[in-house]
């Protein structure tokens, strides 16, 4: 077989109707995939959907692709394999209806066969539309990558392979593989399979040939146990990959075409009870966890194998060992990822099933998709060593009835029937789950709140859901629900953790969401209960839509009450460890500090110049805070730093003088706060542990400042999925960076490569991703480059009176992935 990327040379315009198209239509653009094609609509405060969609419109788009369909493809058969379209994707070939796909985050292949011209030029049209159907971002197009398969009449199924390693100890694994082996010929074929695993450096160390008979137009299964002697076993810390190859062969006629495929895996077992909690290779395991949105913007949802990858490793270096899939399959992008850099994977499947949350969602699909869609998830996770539980479905509002009860049986139940390898859970929210019976309460509560304020409303709101999460009600109406799967997964309940042990003494328990301003709490909650296995932040990364989510807004007025969405320019929900960048927020030291992965403190300054404002922040805000010492304030200015450790105590000292202790560590929720005046300088904490200093910090002002640009890497690949990512900063002649003014930075690309993408971590901004200029935010912005082929690249940074910066990188062919077609 092959399968090569079919990512060059499509065009995309938008779609209007047939007869406007046929009378000639909007004009058409040339892409390479994978493309977000809403990334380029015009955002604007009319947008229908507006908050939740980042104000970005929806549309419909059209994609064309022409292609060569050599004579010799008459014997053989045909696919395109697309790993993502959003959405209702409708696939064209020759001007003929060719396959459909409804949710837009599954993996799917269209036959060509039927409609091929052998010999001649082909074209494939894939169409694709989005409208008020997300609650976030969602996108728009063929957003992830796309591959052409060919395969012999006589084949194995490539994309159905399946390995498992059900029995593993120190002296063997057995490893088990089901081959689907397909026969598209007249003629009945006998056959010989090979098998073999492939360690790490592509030694066999097990091997078995298996005889085949295979009926005309006819599928069967081979079945192998091979053994593996002193396996070395996949782990977070060490994530040792085999490789699984399958190899067919006519026993007849020698010269019969031959097909092969290679599975990449790993050897691990997976074993979980409320005593000893989750046991990767028989060591419990606590998942520190992050909810991900798909989105990786400044790329929109724009599937980039190189972005994946990056999410993961810095993921990963700020202490994460999960992510959880929030709320739709993973890319396989990052699942290979995962699997390489040693991340667990919390897979889900929908945020709804037939409750709407929008007007056009998926609601309207799941009662005729939904069993398709979990096929294509288990499908395309099964091999993935990372993966090592699935979802049904976040909030869903069913969870707390009994026909949802019934349904989270049928759809754990389908999973279960193709795959019992992994751990299934739910993501309740017991607030959803009964809100038709408590919401004249909540609406009786806020209505005296909103008079107080945005502060109140909040406080009021997380009073109430708490009330809520642990009434009996709720324990009663979820009870089926969880039952139905192997680990309860709880949205913002910690309170339930202890609760519910009396009343279900064999239940498991996930946190499957957190709230950020809780950390502390939810992780002493996680660590104190063996049948808690983990919890799950929201968010590990910032994403575009649901914006200001955890915003801080500001005032001098006494009664401003705040809240509710905030207006056009707003892009993102501002939440999460990580900007859109790929940059740390002080949450994500804190965090660190909480798991008891970080001793040296960290001193976050909260903005000076909003100081003695009245702060107005949102449910899932963090305190709105910058690593820095170098503020445009007089010096002079009041200042409020706050200072996150694990020691006893902090003391913190600005040049030279010490402005005194405070107390931290787990008992004061590991923080400390100061006030003080600012003057530029060296600001340091200092931890004490049993009365004696320890770990030290300091933050620098920084002193004049000069444009620097750095590339994470020198070389890349033209393959089609990789990326540089340049990062544009202002620093001083000691590396300090200059957060205190932000300046609008443009970038130029030499040779063969493109601006991919360009953008800051502004919350609120109506620059576009798109342009070749964009206002740094706290003295950083990122510029993405894609190379378009072999040879050197030039990125220049320039800024008004500052030297220009100059990036140089190098583009290599890739001798492992295939050109792209």
């Amino acid at each position: 077989m092959t399968k090569s990327l079919f990512n060059a040379r499509w065009s995309v315009r938008r779609k209007i109707s047939g007869f406007v198209d046929l009378m000639g239509g909007a004009e058409a653009t040339e892409v390479t995939l994978p493309h977000d094609a809403m990334l380029g609509f015009a955002r604007s405060r009319e947008v229908v959907g507006g908050a939740s969609a980042a104000f970005y419109p929806g549309g419909e788009v059209e994609y064309s692709k022409r292609f060569q369909a050599p004579s010799d493809w008459r014997e053989k058969r045909v696919s395109v394999e697309f790993e993502g379209v959003y959405r209702d994707a409708m696939v064209f070939v020759n001007d003929e209806f060719a396959g459909q796909w409804k949710y837009g985050y599954s993996v799917f292949r269209v036959s060509l066969d039927p409609y091929l011209r052998y010999g001649s030029e082909n074209v494939i049209r894939v169409e694709a539309r989005a409208h008020q159907d997300s609650r976030w971002y969602s996108g728009l197009g063929i957003y992830r990558d796309v591959h052409l398969v060919v395969v012999p009449l006589i084949h194995v199924g490539d994309d159905d392979v399946k390995i498992s390693t059900p029995d593993v100890d120190d002296e063997w694994a057995v490893v088990e593989s089901a081959v689907p082996v397909i026969n598209e010929s007249a003629i009945t074929q006998r056959l010989d399979l090979e098998v073999e695993v492939r360690d790490h450096a592509g030694s066999v160390v097990a091997r078995e040939t298996s005889p085949i008979t295979v009926a005309p137009n006819a599928r069967t299964i081979a079945r192998s146990r091979l053994y593996v002697a002193d396996p070395h076993r996949w782990s977070c810390d060490d994530p040792y990959l085999y490789t699984f190859a399958a190899r067919l062969h006519g026993q007849d006629d020698p010269s019969a075409p031959e097909d092969d495929v290679t599975v990449p895996f790993g050897i691990r077992t997976l074993r979980v009870d409320p005593y000893r909690g989750l046991r990767i290779n028989d060591q419990t395991v606590k998942l520190r966890g992050a909810c991900i949105h798909h989105d990786n913007a400044p790329l929109g949802a724009a599937t980039f194998r190189r972005a994946e990858e990056r999410r993961i490793e810095l993921l990963k270096e700020a202490g994460f060992n999960a992510i959880r899939s929030s709320h739709s399959p993973l890319s396989p992008a990052m699942l290979d990822a995962c699997d390489r850099l040693g991340m667990l994977v919390f897979d889900e499947t929908f945020d709804a099933w037939t409750e709407m949350n929008k007007p056009y969602d998926y609601t309207l699909d799941f009662p005729e998709w939904w069993e398709r869609d979990i096929d294509a998830m288990v499908r395309k996770d099964f091999n993935h060593p990372s993966v090592i539980l699935y979802c049904i479905g976040n909030e869903i509002h069913e969870y707390g009835s009994g026909f949802g009860g019934a349904r989270a049986r049928d759809i754990a139940e389908r999973i279960r029937g193709r795959d019992e390898t992994r751990f299934i859970t739910t993501a309740v929210s017991g607030f959803w789950a009964v809100a038709s019976e408590v919401i004249d309460d909540l609406k009786a509560r806020l209505e005296n709140a909103v008079a107080r304020g945005v502060n109140d409303v909040m406080n009021e709101m997380t009073e109430f859901f708490d009330e809520v999460t642990v009434s009996d009600t709720v324990g009663v109406k979820t009870a089926e629900s969880h039952a139905a799967v192997d680990i309860a997964g709880l949205n913002y309940a910690e309170s339930r953790y202890a609760l519910d042990i009396p009343a279900f003494p064999n239940r498991i328990v996930l946190g499957t969401e957190t709230n950020p301003r809780d950390t502390a709490k939810s992780w002493n909650a996680t660590i104190a209960h063996n049948h808690v296995i983990g919890g799950f932040t929201w968010a590990g990364w910032d994403y575009l839509g649901e914006v200001g989510l955890g915003r801080t807004e500001y005032t001098d007025d006494p009664d401003a009450k705040g809240g509710g969405d905030p207006d056009f320019p707003w892009r993102t929900a501002w939440v999460g460890d990580f900007d859109i960048t790929g940059f740390r927020r002080p949450q994500s030291y804190y965090r660190e500090i909480v798991y008891g992965l970080r001793q040296e403190p960290y001193i976050a300054v909260l903005r000076p110049d909003h100081h003695g404002q009245r702060r107005l922040e949102m449910q899932w805000a963090w305190s709105d805070a910058v690593s820095s010492w170098t503020w445009d304030v007089p010096t002079g200015s009041p200042a409020e730093v706050e200072v996150y450790s694990d020691a006893d105590e902090v003391e913190l000292i600005l040049n030279g003088v010490s402005l005194g202790r405070r107390h931290t560590g787990g008992d004061h929720d590991f923080r400390a706060s100061f006030e003080l005046a600012f003057e530029p300088g060296e600001l340091t904490a200092v931890g004490y542990r049993g009365g004696r200093a320890s770990e030290a910090t300091s933050l620098l002002t920084a002193t004049g400042s000069q444009l620097i640009a750095s590339a994470d890497r020198s070389e890349v690949l033209v393959d089609g999925g990789d990326l540089a990512f340049v990062t544009i900063e202002f620093r001083d002649g000691r590396g300090i960076l200059d957060a205190s003014r932000d300046r609008l930075v443009n970038v130029t690309v030499d040779g063969p490569g493109e601006l991919q993408a360009l953008g800051s971590a502004c919350p609120a901004s109506e620059e576009s991703f798109l342009a070749s200029s964009c206002t740094t935010f706290d003295g950083r912005a990122l510029a993405i480059i894609r190379p378009t082929g072999p040879g050197e690249i030039q990125v220049t940074v320039t800024s008004d009176e500052m030297r220009p910066s100059v990036v140089h990188l190098t583009a290599e062919r890739s001798s492992v992935r295939a050109p792209l077609v």
